[in-house]
Order: structure tokens, then sequence, then C-alpha cells
């Protein structure tokens, strides 16, 4: 009998040939798989854009592995990740709804549309917005609390701004609350006196206090010079001294280093090492075992 060429063949024996020939090359188990994960994924869902499984399609989330529609109420939208919703601006979640943002008079919304604040100029009380009361020589700042700082050269006395009394060599300082003396005084009590600076001293870095010439040392209010002994020489800082090279301090003088035998001067100079081949035992060098 002539085979009818005409009829299509047949899903099943083709699926059959294309599972052996997968076998045949070794990719049968990936199809099988993808079958399962495609069968698995319920309705309202997508194949994940990076590795395997699925998701949930905007407006709908994930529970007890099904999609279900998000329930989006009133004056709300969904949110970014489109598996929840949150409310348009001008209002806030309250349980399962949303309620209108009430903003009193002088304020307004805030940035994130879901709470409001005061206008510039008033405060926050309760749940109105009151005028602040600004005091002479003050200015309004965008802050939480009272809302106003004093002008530069008063400070804060309760809810008034007080001139700061500047003193007689003294200026106001940084931030315009206090004051600080010149170069050459320094504070005491309510004024400014001169740094009285001795003999053989400067005047600091930092301008209040005095210190000594290189060589001289503080004594009371006074700068003595430094007693550098024989065999010494004054120190990088010029505050004190050291011993020259060859010689340990020892109270306030410098004393000979005695090198023994089989050692030299050490890196130091203020004490001794012993040569290749020796090893230090007390006061001497003696050879190394072996």
């Amino acid at each position: 009998m002539q085979k009818d060429l005409s009829r299509p063949a047949r899903p099943f024996r083709s699926i059959v040939h294309l599972v052996a020939l997968g076998l045949l090359l070794g990719i049968a188990p990936t199809l099988v798989a993808a079958q399962t994960d495609v069968a698995e994924a319920p309705l309202n869902s997508h194949a994940k854009s990076y590795g395997d499984g699925w998701e949930c399609d905007r407006g709908y989330r994930n529970v007890n592995q099904s999609c279900v529609a998000v329930q989006v109420p009133t004056n709300a939208h969904l949110d970014p990740s489109g598996d929840g919703w949150e409310c348009s601006r001008g209002y806030r979640k309250v349980k399962q709804a949303c309620a209108v943002v009430e903003v009193p008079p002088n304020a307004f919304l805030s940035s994130r549309g879901d709470d409001w604040e005061c206008d510039r100029g008033y405060t926050q009380a309760d749940q109105s917005c009151v005028a602040i009361k600004l005091p002479a020589n003050a200015y309004l700042v965008d802050s939480y609390g009272r809302g106003w700082e004093c002008d530069r050269g008063y400070r804060r006395v309760n809810d008034a701004c007080a001139a700061v009394e500047v003193p007689p060599n003294a200026f106001l300082d940084s931030r315009g609350r206090d004051w600080e003396c010149d170069r050459g005084f320094k504070k005491a009590d309510r004024s400014c006196v001169a740094v009285e600076v001795p003999a053989n001293g400067y005047l600091g870095s930092s301008g209040d206090r005095w210190e000594c010439d290189r060589g001289f040392r503080k004594s009371g209010t006074s700068c003595v010079p430094l007693e550098i002994p024989q065999n010494a020489f004054l120190d990088s800082a010029g505050r004190g001294w050291e011993c020259n090279r060859g010689y340990r301090k020892r109270s306030n003088s410098c004393v000979a280093v005695e090198v023994p035998a089989n050692a030299h001067l050490g890196y130091s100079g203020n004490d001794w090492s012993c040569d290749a081949g020796y090893r230090r035992r007390g006061e001497a060098c003696i050879p190394e075992k072996g």
C-alpha cells in the first residue's frame, strides 16, 4: 500500500523523536526542566529577566505561589515595585486607606507630600502654625525650635538678644556671640591684660602666652640659661641637651662610653655592640659558640 504523504506527522511521534534525539545529545533534562517551570508558573506571571523561575506581573503580588491583584484604594497608585501601593501626594496612609492631609493656615505640604510644614516665620504648635515672635536684633532661621538667631554682636538671653560687651584690646569671635583678646593679651575675668614677656623670651603662637628663646628654659616668670655640661650640645627643640657621640647621660653630666675589646660604638652613639662572631655577656664580648 502506498503511504499517504499529504497527512501531517503525528505530534506525539514528533515529541518522542525530539526527546530521543535530546537524550543522544544530552539536552533532554534541560528541556524537561524548562517545560516543568512553565507548567508551574501561575496566571498573571512571567519568567524572570535574570535566573530561573517566575515573578508576578506588575499590579499583582505573590500569595502562596499565586499572583493576586493588588487592591489599590482611592487616592492611591501602585508603588515603584508594582506589588504594593502608596498614597498620592496630599494623602497619607491610614490602615488600608488614604486620608487627606489637612494643611493648617500658614503651612504647606512637605516634600514627600504626606505631611505638612509651617511657612517661614511660623512654628508648629500642636496641629497649627503660630507666628514666631522675633525680638530686636535677631533674624529668622529655617530650623526647628525657636526659629530665630541673634545678629552678629548679640547673644541670646532668654527670649531677647543682648549686645556682646567687648572689652578694650579684644574683638568679636568668628561666631559673633563672644569675644577674644588681641594677640599679646590674655583673658582675666571680663577683661584683657597684657602678656608680660620676660627677657630672652617671645610671644607664643597662640598670642596669649610666652616661650623662652633657644638655649633658655622657664623658671617662674623668667627665662634662665640652660646649663649644658661638657661633651654635650643643645637638642633640636633648644629646650634641653644631649650628649655627644661616644658619651651617655648620667645625672647632669655626660660620661664616656667604655667600649670593651671586640666591640664597637653602636648606631645611637651612647652604647656599644659586639663585633661579628662575638656576643654580649655583661660588660664584655665573648666568642660565639660553634
